[in-house]
């Protein structure tokens, strides 16, 4: 299986090439990447727990999708088709922040990322790709954060790092327009 050209990146986030995916993890070259959040209008998130098959961190809890910008593709593209790939769904998604982390796995693979983060507001029950996810559930984001708290290992890297470091963000944006209780 041919795995897909990712872009490369300087610190400053420009593109200034493409190379292998598994090359890119292997080496720790850094690299753009893309994580999405969901909020519905009950203010929970759409989570899932990453297919077992993956090459890291798998059968992991993570936000609704993550991938990387590949090569000739362009940002506001491919969001809406990993959306569409990975859960089955499509909505508006708006850039929140961007980030850049390196974790080392104990398979020898480095994610060495500046990751963007998007948000989308979706009510319904996506249809996910089983090749890509396990299983998924909507949580309320309290519930999330403590049981991030306590257990962290059940969690990806990435997903812990932005709830730990912008969760009063994200909890301000998921919290707005949620439908009151009658």
């Amino acid at each position: 299986m041919h795995l897909p050209r990712i872009a490369l990146v300087n610190s400053d986030d420009v593109v200034i090439g493409f190379e292998d995916k598994d090359r890119v993890h292997a080496q720790g070259l850094l690299h753009r990447a893309f994580s999405i959040l969901i909020c519905n209008t009950n203010g929970q998130m759409l989570i899932h727990q990453r297919a077992f098959n993956k090459y890291h961190s798998p059968g992991l809890w993570t936000n609704a999708c993550c991938s990387h910008l590949t090569e000739g593709d362009v940002m506001e593209n491919v969001i809406h088709e990993r959306l569409q790939h990975e859960m089955g769904i499509s909505c508006p998604l708006e850039h929140l922040f961007t980030f850049h982390y390196t974790i080392k796995f104990d398979n020898g693979l480095t994610e060495n990322e500046i990751d963007w983060v998007y948000l989308g507001r979706y009510d319904g029950f996506p249809n996910p790709n089983p090749s890509e996810v396990a299983s998924w559930k909507w949580v309320d984001i309290s519930y999330l954060l403590n049981d991030i708290s306590e257990n962290p290992r059940s969690y990806t890297y990435w997903f812990k790092h932005i709830l730990s470091n912008y969760s009063d963000k994200i909890l301000t944006i998921c919290s707005q327009n949620v439908i009151a209780s009658s």
